[in-house]
């Protein structure tokens, strides 16, 4: 598969932009909704995608290498889903031909986020919607 190819997997729904928090005693994962700075909430996009590790370190390049150990993305990402052997969801962006119907099925953090800029404090920002896998 080539590096466009990979790429055009991504459905855009923005949760890996997600800020995580990890409990120290139970290695839990909790997903917040504040997001990266670089996220177009509107869009549900990096706004410096290429360039993106020069604003953030810490970000993460989503591979075929490393997909597998990736245990913070969501079960609705289209790189966990291919990755366990599912199907592309029927609102995925390559079936429909557009984000329209992502957003619509709420799947997407468009609407329900704040940037991470603007909280205090992170573990008030706690959310479940994240974890959704409809279809």
């Amino acid at each position: 598969m080539s590096s466009q190819e990979w790429e055009s997997l991504c459905d855009g729904c923005g949760k890996c932009c997600l800020n995580k928090i990890i409990d120290d005693d139970t290695d839990e994962l909790y997903y917040t909704n504040a997001t990266c700075k670089l996220l177009d909430r509107d869009e549900c996009r990096c706004r410096h995608y290429t360039e993106r590790f020069s604003y953030v370190p810490g970000c993460a390049a989503i591979t075929v290498d490393n997909i597998g150990q990736l245990d913070w993305l969501p079960e609705s990402c289209a790189y966990i889903r291919l990755y366990k052997g599912r199907d592309l969801p029927s609102w995925h962006p390559l079936l429909t031909g557009s984000k329209d119907a992502m957003h619509a099925a709420g799947m997407s953090v468009r609407g329900k986020v704040v940037c991470e800029t603007k909280v205090r404090y992170l573990d008030d920002h706690i959310v479940l919607w994240p974890l959704l896998d409809c279809d």
